[in-house]
């Protein structure tokens, strides 16, 4: 165990080369997430400055990335449970800052951020339960 726990602990300090024995998904997505990053911080800034378009057309771009084939890094039930609520999340927070509602727009985006977080979790367990069934 510890010795897988160092490999793991080495393969993220070198830019996670381990993980290509699982093909290329995680190459793949992260420039989807690097966009997705992008726009959920201009999504943050409109909030904060109270700029309802600048809200709408990052939590449109984040909807329109969340849609393509390359997000689905992971295939399991949890996976398309954390893409729903993300999706669910973002289309609430589109339709708040349209209807111009700060505290409903602001709602959905933690929620939006949480099923984030939620499923980058769920993303990392996986691939390390795959590290340690080789």
């Amino acid at each position: 165990m510890k010795k897988m726990t160092l490999l793991v602990g080495l393969a993220l300090l070198l830019g996670l080369p381990a993980l290509s024995s699982f093909g290329d998904e995680p190459r793949k997505a992260e420039p989807l997430m690097q966009r997705k990053l992008k726009h959920a911080q201009k999504v943050l800034e409109g909030l904060a400055i109270n700029d309802f378009d600048k809200i709408a057309e990052n939590g449109e771009e984040l909807l329109a990335i969340s849609k393509l084939a390359e997000w689905k890094t992971v295939k399991t039930p949890r996976y398309a449970t954390y893409s729903d609520e993300f999706r669910e999340a973002v289309e609430k927070l589109v339709k708040n800052a349209k209807d111009k509602n700060l505290d409903g727009a602001t709602l959905a985006y933690l929620e939006m951020t949480s099923s984030c977080v939620k499923c980058h979790k769920h993303v990392r367990e996986v691939r390390m339960v795959r590290l340690n069934d080789e």
